[in-house]
């Protein structure tokens, strides 16, 4: 029987069959690693599947197949660190309009960055306020509701009911930036087919971009279903094309699937679900559909991402830069950041995470704040009515002075707090912990164990924030 795998010719005398056909059916080889056994129990060794069972002093760790959550917390341990990116790419800039290798709307876009960043206190806490707000989709008297109810209840249609709503929320809110994915990936998909194809896949898309510039949305999901995705189907088939294409088409169908489920009748139909349940009417008070809009639309959520210009400059400046714009330190700098920004964000971890890139008196800061709201939940471990503890890590990159890890626990207005400084700051310890004592005492709060050392290594987030390793903390997305 022919070898139908074989990519090249065979090497004569090497031939894998032959070879294999040979080998000696030696008792006890010492070649074949924990050879299966039926009367024991076999030892770990490198033909695990598991990654924290493979050759440790090998160096490189074998990938995990058994959960995508840890294979997640890896990738982001590895990944740039995004302080580090953001501040050498605006030091790079900082001054300049125009440099080696930097276009014209580079250098334009570049400048309308670096003055979002000159902030003053007024300014620095909106910012604040903005990315909190930013950060967390449900927030507000309605999914605390939802919240409590899922936690006390025994009831796993009421609970499945409190998430589908949520799911479909999720995709309502996000309903602008889906369309936009549905019109960017049709794009590429018109220069990703042969011509004779992607000229009629652009009439379609034409006709897309008007019917969802009119708020045609079922006239557009008629579209999407009935015509462009049959299409598309009738494509592959025909050509059996395997390449970026394909890819492309497979992300299409999951944002249309998220385009349906966002409709506005699939949210309010998900809400009645949940108005159907006592213990939730009452909770609700008898919210009527309009109110209930009002209130998701005028969320501070919503508030927040309208008002998010950095975010949204940011991304106009990454794309020019990744489009030719700017030299290839720059574009490096940049694909740090979108990289690190896309895994920091891609999966649910408790954890709320902020950016604060800014000119503070002249003197550049990039500071990256990780946030756990029950860092400790007491009411589950049995400590009565304590208070629940609240904890920060600040990663800070001042210019001048170098990086500087601080994380903050704090407990009602009790406050313990340890800085990691430069070496250079070592000898300032005992004065800077002064300073800081007076600063949370200043602001009304009880300052407990204040120190400050010198730093040996940067702190990881899952060192902080060992919680994120338990399975009650987080949410597994293997297949």
């Amino acid at each position: 029987m022919p070898e139908l795998l074989g990519v090249t010719n065979p090497v004569p005398g090497h031939d894998n069959a032959n070879v294999n056909r040979n080998l000696p059916n030696i008792p006890n080889d010492p070649r074949l690693q924990n050879a299966p056994d039926p009367g024991r129990v076999s030892g770990a060794d490198n033909r695990t599947e598991r990654q924290d069972t493979g050759d440790a002093a090998g160096g490189e760790r074998p990938v995990r197949y058994d959960s995508n959550y840890i294979t997640f917390l890896r990738r982001m341990a590895e990944t740039p660190g995004l302080i580090q990116s953001m501040g050498e790419l605006l030091r790079m800039y900082q001054g300049t309009v125009v440099s080696s290798g930097v276009g014209e709307g580079m250098a334009v876009e570049m400048a309308a960055l670096m003055e979002m960043l000159k902030m003053d206190e007024g300014r620095l806490e909106d910012f604040l306020l903005d990315q909190m707000a930013g950060g967390s989709r449900f927030g507000g008297e309605l999914f605390s509701a939802l919240r409590e109810a899922y936690g006390s209840s025994a009831s796993e249609g009421l609970k499945n009911s409190i998430l589908q709503f949520l799911k479909r929320y999720s995709d309502y809110s996000a309903g602008q930036h889906v369309q936009g994915n549905l019109l960017r990936t049709l794009t590429r998909l018109t220069r990703a087919i042969p011509a004779s194809w992607g000229n009629q896949l652009l009439t379609m898309v034409s006709q897309l971009e008007q019917s969802m510039g009119k708020g045609d949305r079922a006239g557009s999901l008629k579209l999407l279903q009935g015509t462009i995705l049959p299409f598309l189907a009738g494509y592959t088939s025909k050509t059996n094309d395997m390449g970026l294409s394909r890819t492309l088409i497979s992300m299409l169908a999951l944002d249309v699937a998220r385009y349906e489920n966002g409709s506005k009748e699939g949210l309010l139909q998900a809400f009645h679900q949940l108005s159907a349940n006592n213990t939730l009417r009452e909770k609700l008070g008898g919210l009527s559909d309009e109110e209930l809009l009002r209130m998701l639309e005028h969320s501070d959520f919503s508030r927040a991402a309208a008002k998010d210009q950095f975010a949204q400059q940011l991304a106009k400046t990454a794309q020019w830069a990744l489009r030719g714009g700017a030299g290839t330190e720059a574009q490096e700098a940049f694909r740090n950041i979108v990289s690190a920004f896309l895994i920091n964000e891609s999966v649910y971890m408790p954890l709320n995470h902020m950016i604060f890139p800014l000119e503070w008196d002249g003197r550049m800061m990039f500071s990256e704040m990780w946030v756990d709201p029950d860092a400790e939940e007491n009411m589950k471990r049995g400590r009565g009515e304590r208070e629940n503890t609240i904890r920060f890590l600040f990663k800070m990159d001042i210019q001048g002075l170098g990086f500087l890890d601080m994380v903050l626990s704090c407990q009602r207005s009790s406050v313990d707090l340890q800085l990691y400084c430069p070496k250079e700051m070592a000898p300032f310890s005992q004065v800077v912990q002064g300073e800081l004592s007076r600063i949370l005492s200043d602001n009304g709060l009880n300052p407990g164990a204040v120190r400050v050392q010198a730093s040996e290594k940067p702190l990881t987030i899952s060192g902080v924030f060992p919680k994120i390793f338990e399975g009650a903390n987080s949410i597994d997305v293997k297949a």
